[in-house]
């Protein structure tokens, strides 16, 4: 496979001297061909800087950049290729169309400035918005379109010029949350289908799962850990990723024994079989994802016994909050039922019972 954009040890301040202020501290990826990479994290994690300087929006203060076999950006070379004369597809979070442009004018725009003749424009134009469905809407203006519609109008710009890779900035979060989940598998199909590489900011770990192949976690301007959205939810190497890219329950537990991967918890007065993840060592920080406890009404092995706070109704299933008020110890479940008040085992299955 061929890497279409590659990124070494890429460093970013803002400010300069002693009041520098470090947001990319040695980052370095590539994206291959036909892959969409989605750079995660919370905010000030640095990923909608790295997208501006592989934009060539920023300017960082070392390392390199290349798309392709050219290079954009060389830190030691003191070179940097202008962000106009890179060639990427670039979708803003605005959309940031031009609101006195028709459709067909907006999506032209590149091209004209491209020099292309006025048919290929026309021809690569009505291509374009055919692709994205939008063919019946050319001669309407940004201010007579819906939220999604403008969102396609915007990624139709950035593909009118088959651009090698195409970056995306928190493409959906303008859009209400029903539209966000149709644009999300809209999105997802269109990329496969047209065989685009794409990078794409979010800070919603459930919209990276759907329409990334790869996952990169950013924290505090480092890679925290990156892999396909499968690996990354179900065997996180840290306790910063376990926590981001799930819903977890953090339990008071002390390390009883450990041997390799295998620990032995007390929680709550009863002994638990669990399992190390990443370094550990010590009285580890103890998760179980929200999902994966499961509550019995009998005894059961692997469990701990708590009394019912509450159930919520989400739709398709009731979120119950169990706790104990002379530990302080609470847990959360899901429940196909509303349950009834009393007090309930809470299996915690070892494997999923995490010790970091």
């Amino acid at each position: 496979m061929t890497n279409e954009l590659t990124v070494n040890e890429l460093h970013l301040d803002y400010g300069s001297g002693a009041s520098a202020n470090p947001i990319l501290k040695g980052v370095s990826m590539h994206l291959q061909k036909g892959e969409v990479v989605a750079l995660l994290g919370p905010s000030g994690s640095g990923k909608t800087t790295l997208l501006r300087a592989v934009a060539g929006l920023e300017s960082p203060k070392a390392g390199t950049i290349s798309i392709g076999t050219r290079t954009v950006y060389d830190g030691a070379k003191d070179f940097e290729m202008p962000a106009e004369s890179r060639n990427l597809g670039l979708v803003f979070q605005s959309y940031a169309l031009w609101p006195h442009k028709t459709v067909f004018e907006n999506v032209a725009y590149g091209l004209k400035l491209r020099k292309l003749s006025a048919s290929d424009i026309k021809d690569k134009v009505a291509d374009v918005l055919k692709n994205l469905g939008l063919g019946h809407l050319a001669e309407r203006y940004p201010h007579q379109l819906s939220g999604g519609q403008q969102q396609r109008v915007a990624i139709a710009r950035a593909l009118v010029y088959n651009p090698p890779v195409i970056l995306l900035d928190e493409p959906l979060s303008n859009l209400d949350a029903k539209l966000r989940e149709e644009a999300r598998a809209f999105l997802r199909e269109l990329i496969v289908r047209l065989g685009l590489s794409a990078l794409m900011v979010t800070h919603d770990q459930a919209e990276a799962m759907a329409i990334s192949d790869r996952i990169l976690l950013l924290n505090n301007g480092k890679i925290e850990q990156q892999g396909s959205p499968q690996s990354m939810y179900e065997t996180p190497d840290t306790l910063f990723t376990a926590e981001f890219m799930g819903s977890n329950n953090r339990l008071p537990a002390r390390v009883v024994q450990r041997d390799g991967a295998q620990v032995q918890l007390e929680i709550n007065g009863a002994r638990l079989q669990a399992t190390a993840r990443g370094a550990g060592g010590g009285d580890g920080t103890t998760v179980i994802r929200v999902e994966e406890v499961k509550v019995s009404a009998t005894q059961v092995d692997n469990a701990i016994a708590l009394p019912l706070l509450t159930c919520m109704y989400l739709g398709d299933r009731f979120e119950c909050l169990f706790k104990d008020e002379a530990s302080g110890t609470t847990l959360r479940a899901y429940s196909k039922y509303r349950l009834d008040s009393g007090r309930y085992w809470l299996e915690l299955p070892k494997e999923k019972l995490w010790v970091f």
